[in-house]
Protein backbone atom coordinates (compact mmCIF):
# COMPACT_ATOMS: atom_id res chain seq x y z
CA UNK A 1 0.00 0.00 0.00
CA UNK A 2 1.25 3.37 -0.77
CA UNK A 3 1.81 6.57 1.13
CA UNK A 4 0.87 9.45 -1.53
CA UNK A 5 1.97 12.90 -0.97
CA UNK A 6 -0.08 15.83 -0.60
CA UNK A 7 0.34 17.33 -3.90
CA UNK A 8 -0.48 13.57 -5.39
CA UNK A 9 -3.63 13.42 -3.58
CA UNK A 10 -5.02 16.76 -5.02
CA UNK A 11 -4.10 15.84 -8.42
CA UNK A 12 -5.88 12.10 -8.22
CA UNK A 13 -8.62 13.46 -6.25
CA UNK A 14 -9.32 15.65 -9.49
CA UNK A 15 -8.68 12.89 -11.73
CA UNK A 16 -10.62 10.51 -9.40
CA UNK A 17 -13.90 13.24 -9.85
CA UNK A 18 -13.56 13.70 -14.12
CA UNK A 19 -13.96 9.81 -13.53
CA UNK A 20 -16.25 8.74 -10.82
CA UNK A 21 -18.59 12.49 -11.69
CA UNK A 22 -19.51 10.69 -15.10
CA UNK A 23 -22.69 8.98 -15.33
CA UNK A 24 -23.83 5.98 -17.29
CA UNK A 25 -26.35 8.26 -19.25
CA UNK A 26 -27.75 5.35 -21.72
CA UNK A 27 -31.02 4.50 -20.90
CA UNK A 28 -31.84 0.81 -20.32
CA UNK A 29 -35.10 -1.46 -21.14
CA UNK A 30 -35.20 -3.87 -18.76
CA UNK A 31 -38.01 -5.82 -19.94
CA UNK A 32 -36.50 -7.64 -22.53
CA UNK A 33 -33.38 -8.52 -20.16
CA UNK A 34 -35.76 -9.35 -17.18
CA UNK A 35 -36.99 -12.04 -20.31
CA UNK A 36 -33.81 -13.62 -21.26
CA UNK A 37 -32.82 -14.68 -17.50
CA UNK A 38 -36.38 -15.92 -16.52
CA UNK A 39 -36.49 -17.72 -19.81
CA UNK A 40 -33.05 -19.48 -19.18
CA UNK A 41 -34.26 -20.32 -15.39
CA UNK A 42 -38.09 -21.56 -16.13
CA UNK A 43 -36.63 -23.36 -19.03
CA UNK A 44 -34.84 -25.47 -16.73
CA UNK A 45 -31.16 -24.42 -17.73
CA UNK A 46 -29.71 -22.49 -14.65
CA UNK A 47 -30.88 -22.56 -11.00
CA UNK A 48 -30.83 -19.05 -10.72
CA UNK A 49 -29.23 -16.39 -12.62
CA UNK A 50 -28.88 -12.78 -10.67
CA UNK A 51 -27.33 -10.04 -12.85
CA UNK A 52 -26.36 -6.48 -11.78
CA UNK A 53 -24.72 -3.75 -14.00
CA UNK A 54 -23.26 -0.85 -11.98
CA UNK A 55 -21.44 2.21 -13.24
CA UNK A 56 -18.31 4.03 -12.31
CA UNK A 57 -19.79 5.15 -9.30
CA UNK A 58 -21.43 2.40 -7.87
CA UNK A 59 -24.58 2.96 -9.04
CA UNK A 60 -27.43 0.37 -10.16
CA UNK A 61 -27.86 0.53 -13.97
CA UNK A 62 -29.70 -3.06 -14.15
CA UNK A 63 -30.70 -5.81 -11.61
CA UNK A 64 -32.54 -8.53 -11.83
CA UNK A 65 -32.63 -12.15 -10.21
CA UNK A 66 -34.67 -15.25 -11.06
CA UNK A 67 -34.86 -18.69 -9.24
CA UNK A 68 -35.48 -21.95 -10.11
CA UNK A 69 -37.80 -22.97 -7.12
CA UNK A 70 -38.12 -26.29 -8.57
CA UNK A 71 -34.26 -26.82 -7.75
CA UNK A 72 -33.86 -24.24 -4.86
CA UNK A 73 -37.31 -24.05 -3.14
CA UNK A 74 -38.11 -20.86 -0.89
CA UNK A 75 -34.86 -19.22 -1.74
CA UNK A 76 -33.99 -15.40 -2.76
CA UNK A 77 -31.32 -14.23 -4.76
CA UNK A 78 -30.18 -11.09 -4.38
CA UNK A 79 -27.14 -8.85 -4.84
CA UNK A 80 -26.31 -9.62 -0.79
CA UNK A 81 -26.07 -13.29 -1.86
CA UNK A 82 -22.71 -15.13 -1.32
CA UNK A 83 -21.96 -16.99 -3.67
CA UNK A 84 -18.46 -19.33 -4.85
CA UNK A 85 -16.57 -17.70 -7.72
CA UNK A 86 -13.90 -20.03 -8.62
CA UNK A 87 -11.98 -18.65 -11.18
CA UNK A 88 -12.93 -15.27 -10.95
CA UNK A 89 -10.77 -15.03 -8.02
CA UNK A 90 -7.88 -15.14 -10.14
CA UNK A 91 -7.98 -11.52 -11.39
CA UNK A 92 -7.93 -10.61 -7.79
CA UNK A 93 -5.16 -12.09 -7.04
CA UNK A 94 -3.86 -10.62 -9.42
CA UNK A 95 -4.36 -7.01 -8.50
CA UNK A 96 -3.24 -7.82 -5.50
CA UNK A 97 0.31 -9.06 -6.88
CA UNK A 98 0.74 -5.85 -9.15
CA UNK A 99 0.22 -4.19 -6.15
CA UNK A 100 2.53 -6.02 -4.25
CA UNK A 101 4.95 -5.27 -7.12
CA UNK A 102 4.37 -1.21 -6.80
CA UNK A 103 5.34 -1.38 -3.39
CA UNK A 104 8.53 -3.43 -4.35
CA UNK A 105 7.80 -6.67 -2.34
CA UNK A 106 8.01 -8.81 -5.44
CA UNK A 107 9.05 -8.63 -9.11
CA UNK A 108 7.88 -9.90 -12.36
CA UNK A 109 10.69 -11.36 -13.58
CA UNK A 110 11.86 -13.01 -9.86
CA UNK A 111 11.89 -17.05 -9.39
CA UNK A 112 9.31 -18.85 -8.46
CA UNK A 113 11.88 -21.00 -6.29
CA UNK A 114 12.99 -17.57 -4.51
CA UNK A 115 9.84 -17.93 -2.66
CA UNK A 116 8.95 -21.61 -2.74
CA UNK A 117 12.58 -23.76 -3.00
CA UNK A 118 10.60 -26.69 -2.50
CA UNK A 119 10.08 -26.20 -6.12
CA UNK A 120 13.43 -26.23 -7.27
CA UNK A 121 13.22 -30.49 -8.12
CA UNK A 122 10.07 -29.97 -10.41
CA UNK A 123 9.76 -32.33 -13.13
CA UNK A 124 8.10 -31.64 -16.34
CA UNK A 125 5.88 -34.57 -17.97
CA UNK A 126 6.65 -35.64 -21.92
CA UNK A 127 6.55 -38.40 -24.20
CA UNK A 128 9.15 -40.40 -24.96
CA UNK A 129 11.19 -38.04 -27.25
CA UNK A 130 11.49 -35.22 -24.52
CA UNK A 131 8.35 -33.31 -25.93
CA UNK A 132 6.05 -31.82 -23.13
CA UNK A 133 2.84 -33.11 -22.79
CA UNK A 134 1.05 -29.43 -23.43
CA UNK A 135 3.02 -29.38 -26.72
CA UNK A 136 2.01 -33.23 -27.76
CA UNK A 137 -0.43 -33.51 -30.63
CA UNK A 138 -2.35 -36.41 -28.88
CA UNK A 139 -2.04 -35.90 -25.26
CA UNK A 140 -4.45 -38.44 -24.10
CA UNK A 141 -2.55 -41.18 -25.70
CA UNK A 142 1.02 -40.29 -23.72
CA UNK A 143 0.13 -43.08 -20.96
CA UNK A 144 2.46 -43.25 -18.95
CA UNK A 145 4.55 -40.24 -19.22
CA UNK A 146 7.93 -39.79 -18.78
CA UNK A 147 9.77 -36.83 -16.77
CA UNK A 148 12.19 -34.62 -17.48
CA UNK A 149 14.05 -31.93 -15.41
CA UNK A 150 13.11 -28.02 -15.75
CA UNK A 151 15.01 -26.41 -18.21
CA UNK A 152 14.46 -23.11 -17.38
CA UNK A 153 14.18 -20.39 -14.68
CA UNK A 154 9.62 -19.85 -13.26
CA UNK A 155 9.05 -16.51 -12.98
CA UNK A 156 6.06 -14.82 -11.32
CA UNK A 157 5.31 -13.68 -14.96
CA UNK A 158 4.93 -17.21 -16.28
CA UNK A 159 2.69 -17.63 -13.20
CA UNK A 160 0.39 -14.98 -14.07
CA UNK A 161 0.21 -15.59 -17.93
CA UNK A 162 -0.54 -19.54 -17.04
CA UNK A 163 3.05 -20.15 -19.07
CA UNK A 164 4.78 -21.83 -15.52
CA UNK A 165 3.08 -25.38 -16.39
CA UNK A 166 0.52 -25.98 -13.71
CA UNK A 167 -2.96 -27.32 -14.59
CA UNK A 168 -6.04 -28.75 -13.47
CA UNK A 169 -7.31 -32.40 -13.62
CA UNK A 170 -8.91 -31.48 -17.37
CA UNK A 171 -6.19 -31.96 -19.10
CA UNK A 172 -7.72 -34.75 -21.02
CA UNK A 173 -4.64 -37.33 -20.16
CA UNK A 174 -6.01 -39.87 -18.00
CA UNK A 175 -2.41 -40.38 -16.26
CA UNK A 176 -1.74 -36.62 -15.42
CA UNK A 177 -5.66 -36.03 -14.41
CA UNK A 178 -4.96 -39.21 -11.55
CA UNK A 179 -2.07 -37.88 -10.30
CA UNK A 180 -3.60 -34.54 -9.03
CA UNK A 181 -6.67 -35.44 -8.25
CA UNK A 182 -4.61 -38.22 -5.88
CA UNK A 183 -3.37 -35.00 -4.30
CA UNK A 184 -6.44 -33.90 -3.38
CA UNK A 185 -5.21 -30.19 -3.54
CA UNK A 186 -7.84 -28.21 -1.62
CA UNK A 187 -7.46 -30.99 1.52
CA UNK A 188 -4.05 -29.77 2.43
CA UNK A 189 -3.57 -28.79 6.40
CA UNK A 190 -2.26 -25.40 5.63
CA UNK A 191 -0.05 -23.27 2.93
CA UNK A 192 3.07 -25.64 3.11
CA UNK A 193 1.21 -28.41 3.18
CA UNK A 194 -0.49 -27.64 -0.19
CA UNK A 195 3.01 -26.55 -1.30
CA UNK A 196 4.34 -29.93 -0.47
CA UNK A 197 1.56 -31.14 -2.82
CA UNK A 198 2.56 -29.14 -5.70
CA UNK A 199 5.93 -29.82 -5.35
CA UNK A 200 5.46 -33.90 -5.73
CA UNK A 201 3.51 -33.09 -9.34
CA UNK A 202 4.87 -32.97 -12.65
CA UNK A 203 4.50 -29.62 -15.00
CA UNK A 204 2.75 -30.24 -17.91
CA UNK A 205 5.18 -27.98 -19.63
CA UNK A 206 8.61 -25.92 -19.55
CA UNK A 207 7.89 -22.30 -17.99
CA UNK A 208 7.54 -19.96 -20.54
CA UNK A 209 6.70 -22.81 -23.57
CA UNK A 210 2.68 -22.01 -24.01
CA UNK A 211 0.22 -21.07 -22.42
CA UNK A 212 -2.24 -23.21 -20.41
CA UNK A 213 -4.71 -22.75 -18.12
CA UNK A 214 -4.32 -24.39 -14.49
CA UNK A 215 -3.51 -23.67 -11.47
CA UNK A 216 -0.65 -20.96 -11.64
CA UNK A 217 -2.48 -17.89 -10.10
CA UNK A 218 -3.04 -20.43 -6.97
CA UNK A 219 0.80 -20.88 -6.43
CA UNK A 220 0.86 -17.07 -7.19
CA UNK A 221 -1.34 -16.32 -4.24
CA UNK A 222 1.31 -18.54 -1.98
CA UNK A 223 4.26 -16.21 -3.09
CA UNK A 224 2.24 -13.48 -2.28
CA UNK A 225 2.23 -15.13 1.61
CA UNK A 226 5.67 -16.29 1.18
CA UNK A 227 7.20 -12.77 0.11
CA UNK A 228 5.00 -11.17 2.83
CA UNK A 229 4.81 -13.62 5.76
CA UNK A 230 0.97 -12.96 5.86
CA UNK A 231 -1.74 -15.14 4.51
CA UNK A 232 -3.72 -14.27 0.91
CA UNK A 233 -7.24 -14.20 3.07
CA UNK A 234 -5.19 -11.58 5.22
CA UNK A 235 -3.62 -9.74 2.34
CA UNK A 236 -6.32 -9.02 0.38
CA UNK A 237 -8.17 -7.83 3.78
CA UNK A 238 -5.47 -5.65 4.57
CA UNK A 239 -4.21 -4.42 1.33
CA UNK A 240 -7.34 -3.83 -0.35
CA UNK A 241 -10.98 -4.46 0.72
CA UNK A 242 -10.45 -3.07 4.25
CA UNK A 243 -8.99 0.50 2.83
CA UNK A 244 -11.28 0.32 -0.10
CA UNK A 245 -14.64 -0.54 1.85
CA UNK A 246 -15.47 -3.51 -0.34
CA UNK A 247 -17.88 -5.50 1.32
CA UNK A 248 -18.56 -8.96 0.09
CA UNK A 249 -15.29 -9.71 -1.36
CA UNK A 250 -13.08 -12.95 0.90
CA UNK A 251 -12.80 -16.13 1.55
CA UNK A 252 -14.15 -18.00 4.46
CA UNK A 253 -17.94 -17.68 5.38
CA UNK A 254 -18.86 -16.81 8.54
CA UNK A 255 -20.51 -19.34 11.16
CA UNK A 256 -23.83 -18.14 10.44
CA UNK A 257 -23.33 -17.96 6.51
CA UNK A 258 -24.70 -20.70 4.34
CA UNK A 259 -23.26 -21.34 0.37
CA UNK A 260 -25.87 -22.31 -2.14
CA UNK A 261 -25.52 -26.04 -3.08
CA UNK A 262 -23.75 -26.38 -6.54
CA UNK A 263 -26.24 -27.61 -9.33
CA UNK A 264 -25.19 -29.62 -12.44
CA UNK A 265 -26.42 -30.12 -15.63
CA UNK A 266 -24.92 -33.26 -16.18
CA UNK A 267 -27.72 -35.64 -16.86
CA UNK A 268 -29.59 -32.68 -19.48
CA UNK A 269 -31.85 -32.35 -16.20
CA UNK A 270 -30.75 -29.66 -13.59
CA UNK A 271 -29.68 -31.80 -10.24
CA UNK A 272 -27.62 -30.54 -7.10
CA UNK A 273 -24.04 -32.22 -7.22
CA UNK A 274 -22.97 -35.18 -5.29
CA UNK A 275 -20.02 -35.44 -3.35
CA UNK A 276 -17.15 -35.70 -4.98
CA UNK A 277 -18.55 -35.07 -8.59
CA UNK A 278 -17.37 -33.07 -11.75
CA UNK A 279 -14.45 -30.74 -10.02
CA UNK A 280 -11.25 -29.31 -11.55
CA UNK A 281 -9.15 -30.50 -8.69
CA UNK A 282 -10.83 -34.05 -8.45
CA UNK A 283 -12.54 -35.28 -5.58
CA UNK A 284 -13.21 -31.99 -3.44
CA UNK A 285 -14.17 -28.32 -3.35
CA UNK A 286 -12.20 -26.07 -1.95
CA UNK A 287 -12.80 -25.10 1.48
CA UNK A 288 -14.89 -22.51 2.65
CA UNK A 289 -15.64 -23.39 6.45
CA UNK A 290 -14.91 -20.41 8.64
CA UNK A 291 -11.73 -22.29 10.34
CA UNK A 292 -10.26 -22.45 6.73
CA UNK A 293 -6.19 -21.78 6.63
CA UNK A 294 -5.71 -22.63 2.79
CA UNK A 295 -6.87 -19.85 0.60
CA UNK A 296 -6.66 -20.74 -3.07
CA UNK A 297 -5.38 -17.42 -5.09
CA UNK A 298 -7.14 -19.06 -8.58
CA UNK A 299 -9.87 -20.59 -7.41
CA UNK A 300 -11.39 -19.89 -3.60
CA UNK A 301 -12.80 -16.88 -2.93
CA UNK A 302 -16.81 -16.30 -2.43
CA UNK A 303 -18.44 -12.68 -3.22
CA UNK A 304 -21.99 -10.95 -3.12
CA UNK A 305 -22.45 -9.44 -6.61
CA UNK A 306 -22.36 -6.25 -4.80
CA UNK A 307 -18.54 -6.56 -3.56
CA UNK A 308 -17.60 -8.17 -6.92
CA UNK A 309 -18.76 -5.03 -8.89
CA UNK A 310 -16.95 -2.91 -6.22
CA UNK A 311 -13.70 -4.81 -6.87
CA UNK A 312 -14.24 -4.44 -10.93
CA UNK A 313 -15.11 -0.88 -10.12
CA UNK A 314 -10.85 -0.54 -9.11
CA UNK A 315 -10.07 -1.57 -12.40
CA UNK A 316 -12.63 0.54 -14.27
CA UNK A 317 -11.46 3.74 -12.64
CA UNK A 318 -7.90 3.08 -13.46
CA UNK A 319 -6.97 1.45 -9.81
CA UNK A 320 -8.81 3.71 -7.53
CA UNK A 321 -12.77 3.08 -5.61
CA UNK A 322 -14.34 5.56 -3.34
CA UNK A 323 -12.08 8.25 -3.95
CA UNK A 324 -9.10 6.25 -2.26
CA UNK A 325 -5.93 5.11 -4.30
CA UNK A 326 -5.05 1.39 -4.98
CA UNK A 327 -3.08 0.63 -8.04
CA UNK A 328 -1.48 2.91 -10.55
CA UNK A 329 -3.00 3.36 -13.59
CA UNK A 330 -0.31 2.18 -15.38
CA UNK A 331 -0.46 -1.21 -13.61
CA UNK A 332 -4.57 -1.06 -14.72
CA UNK A 333 -2.62 -1.11 -18.54
CA UNK A 334 -0.33 -3.71 -17.73
CA UNK A 335 -3.29 -5.99 -16.55
CA UNK A 336 -5.51 -5.45 -19.67
CA UNK A 337 -2.39 -5.22 -22.47
CA UNK A 338 -1.89 -7.93 -24.84
CA UNK A 339 -0.07 -10.90 -23.08
CA UNK A 340 -1.65 -14.24 -24.55
CA UNK A 341 -3.00 -16.31 -27.09
CA UNK A 342 -2.25 -13.08 -29.49
CA UNK A 343 -3.47 -14.76 -32.79
CA UNK A 344 -6.85 -15.51 -31.07
CA UNK A 345 -9.56 -14.17 -33.43
CA UNK A 346 -11.95 -13.61 -30.33
CA UNK A 347 -9.49 -11.23 -28.50
CA UNK A 348 -6.28 -11.90 -26.22
CA UNK A 349 -5.95 -12.11 -23.08
CA UNK A 350 -4.15 -10.14 -20.76
CA UNK A 351 -3.27 -10.82 -17.06
CA UNK A 352 -5.81 -13.43 -16.94
CA UNK A 353 -7.59 -10.82 -18.20
CA UNK A 354 -9.91 -11.49 -21.66
CA UNK A 355 -10.12 -8.67 -24.22
CA UNK A 356 -12.65 -8.91 -26.54
CA UNK A 357 -11.94 -8.06 -30.51
CA UNK A 358 -14.63 -6.94 -32.87
CA UNK A 359 -15.86 -10.61 -33.71
CA UNK A 360 -17.78 -10.58 -30.41
CA UNK A 361 -19.73 -7.09 -31.29
CA UNK A 362 -20.28 -8.67 -35.49
CA UNK A 363 -21.72 -11.65 -33.76
CA UNK A 364 -23.89 -9.68 -31.68
CA UNK A 365 -22.76 -10.70 -28.34
CA UNK A 366 -20.66 -7.61 -27.22
CA UNK A 367 -18.54 -4.97 -28.62
CA UNK A 368 -14.75 -4.64 -29.01
CA UNK A 369 -12.34 -3.52 -26.36
CA UNK A 370 -14.81 -5.42 -23.18
CA UNK A 371 -12.55 -6.86 -20.28
CA UNK A 372 -14.34 -10.02 -19.16
CA UNK A 373 -13.80 -13.34 -17.15
CA UNK A 374 -15.43 -16.28 -15.55
CA UNK A 375 -15.83 -19.20 -12.74
CA UNK A 376 -16.02 -22.76 -13.00
CA UNK A 377 -19.83 -22.89 -11.70
CA UNK A 378 -20.91 -20.37 -14.08
CA UNK A 379 -20.62 -16.82 -12.96
CA UNK A 380 -19.83 -14.39 -15.38
CA UNK A 381 -18.40 -10.10 -15.44
CA UNK A 382 -17.19 -7.91 -17.82
CA UNK A 383 -16.11 -4.48 -17.82
CA UNK A 384 -17.14 -1.58 -20.08
CA UNK A 385 -14.00 0.87 -20.03
CA UNK A 386 -15.18 2.75 -22.89
CA UNK A 387 -19.28 3.64 -21.31
CA UNK A 388 -18.10 3.14 -17.91
CA UNK A 389 -19.98 0.30 -16.50
CA UNK A 390 -19.58 -3.38 -15.30
CA UNK A 391 -21.83 -5.77 -15.22
CA UNK A 392 -21.55 -9.43 -13.00
CA UNK A 393 -23.75 -12.90 -13.45
CA UNK A 394 -23.97 -14.68 -10.89
CA UNK A 395 -25.14 -18.55 -11.03
CA UNK A 396 -24.46 -22.07 -9.47
CA UNK A 397 -24.09 -24.95 -11.56
CA UNK A 398 -21.44 -26.76 -13.76
CA UNK A 399 -21.55 -28.95 -16.44
CA UNK A 400 -24.23 -26.84 -17.90
CA UNK A 401 -26.35 -28.08 -20.88
CA UNK A 402 -25.45 -26.87 -24.44
CA UNK A 403 -28.56 -24.42 -24.84
CA UNK A 404 -27.73 -22.86 -20.85
CA UNK A 405 -24.01 -21.29 -22.28
CA UNK A 406 -26.42 -19.36 -24.64
CA UNK A 407 -27.72 -17.01 -22.16
CA UNK A 408 -24.44 -15.21 -21.71
CA UNK A 409 -24.70 -14.45 -25.32
CA UNK A 410 -28.21 -13.39 -25.52
CA UNK A 411 -28.07 -11.24 -22.70
CA UNK A 412 -24.92 -8.92 -23.19
CA UNK A 413 -26.21 -8.45 -26.76
CA UNK A 414 -29.32 -7.68 -25.65
CA UNK A 415 -27.36 -4.75 -23.48
CA UNK A 416 -25.56 -4.05 -26.38
CA UNK A 417 -28.38 -3.90 -28.57
CA UNK A 418 -30.18 -1.10 -27.06
CA UNK A 419 -26.34 0.52 -26.55
CA UNK A 420 -25.47 0.42 -30.33
CA UNK A 421 -28.88 1.96 -31.16
CA UNK A 422 -29.25 4.52 -28.79
CA UNK A 423 -25.53 5.87 -29.95
CA UNK A 424 -26.52 5.67 -33.48
CA UNK A 425 -29.04 8.10 -32.63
Amino acid sequence: MKLISTTCILVFTCFYCFLTCEKFDIPIDDDPLDSILDKYVQGGYHPFLYARLEDRSGSVIYEHSSVNQDILPGKSIDGQTMIRIWSMSKIVTITLIMDLIEDNIIALEESVTKYIPEFAKLKVATDENGVSLALVDSMSKICPYELEPIKSKMTLRHLINHEAGFYYATTMNECINEVISDANLPRAKNSDDLIEKFAALPLIQQPGESHFYGTNTTILGLVAERATGKSLKDLIKIRMTDPLEINGLKYNRQINEQLLPSVTGVDTVLRITRDGELDIFGPEFPSYEPDNKVYLGGEGMIATADGYCDFLRILLNKGSLNGKHFLSSQSVDEITSPHTQLENKWGYNGYNLWVTSDTLRKSGWGDEGLWQGGGYEGTQFWIDPKRGFVGVVMTQSNSLQKEAHGFYNDFRGEIYKQIFEYEQD
